[in-house]
């Protein structure tokens, strides 16, 4: 079954809000996976305007599961990295003013850069992943990296998927099919939800795991988190 990795960014950006420790981003975390999540996800920018360092260097040690990191890989962030040794790092092309990830790799672009980080990475035990758009070009010249996987970037699935769902999935049934032909592992996120996950891991080849958090932490606002994640780990029962 593919695995449900919690992002709880926006758990951390609630308790930015006022100060303190309130909600408990740490607990947070131990909580995601004693309801089920298979990992916990986090993306600290270097504005620190939601997860901060300081939390990323907590939270890794308690983690029993998957500890994935997702971000530019700038020095700070590698450094980061390198230091709480992750189960996985998710490199993103975002700078650090955007609001939130919009846009994959351009794996042709950055083939020499990605392929110095992700060395650097896996030197240390890391597996790698990139963010990626479904742009065969992009998801072929990967390989060239050295990245253990690919993240497929759902945003524009998700958007399209209430105006005709199975044309929404083609580009990203087409590039899983392309990241297996290959030999690489994949990944998806960016606004998956209770209404499209289903459909959307019922029909993308080898997908191993989605990361998935605005959707999850708004949804336990209403529902619960433990209700929430199972509801989550339901949709992917496929």
């Amino acid at each position: 079954m593919t695995k449900l990795s919690v992002n709880i960014n926006k758990i951390a950006t609630i308790r930015n809000a006022r100060g303190g420790n309130v909600p408990d981003v740490l607990q947070a975390a131990k909580d995601c996976e004693r309801f089920g999540a298979n990992g916990v996800t986090v993306h600290p920018r270097p504005d620190e305007r939601h997860i901060r360092y300081s939390d990323v260097r907590e939270i890794a040690p308690i983690i029993t599961t998957e500890f994935n990191i997702e971000g530019y890989p700038s020095d700070s962030f590698i450094d980061l990295v390198l230091e709480v040794k992750p189960n996985q790092v998710t490199l993103v092309p975002d700078p650090p003013h955007v609001l939130t990830s919009n846009a994959g790799w351009d794996t042709i672009k950055n083939e020499a850069f990605l392929k110095e980080v992700v060395s650097t990475f896996q030197k240390a035990g890391i597996r790698v992943s990139l963010f990626i758009e479904t742009d065969e070009k992009m998801i072929r010249n990967a390989v060239k990296t050295g990245t253990n996987r690919l993240e497929l970037y759902t945003e524009q699935y998700a958007r399209d998927f209430f105006i005709d769902r199975e044309k929404a999935i083609k580009p990203f049934i087409n590039a899983a099919k392309v990241a297996m032909e290959i030999g690489l592992g994949l990944n998806a996120g960016h606004d998956l939800d209770l209404n499209n996950l289903n459909y959307f891991a019922a029909n993308i080849p080898g997908l191993l795991e989605v990361s998935i958090g605005h959707a999850l932490i708004s949804d336990a606002l209403y529902l619960g988190l433990e209700n929430t994640i199972q509801m989550y780990q339901k949709a992917l029962m496929v």
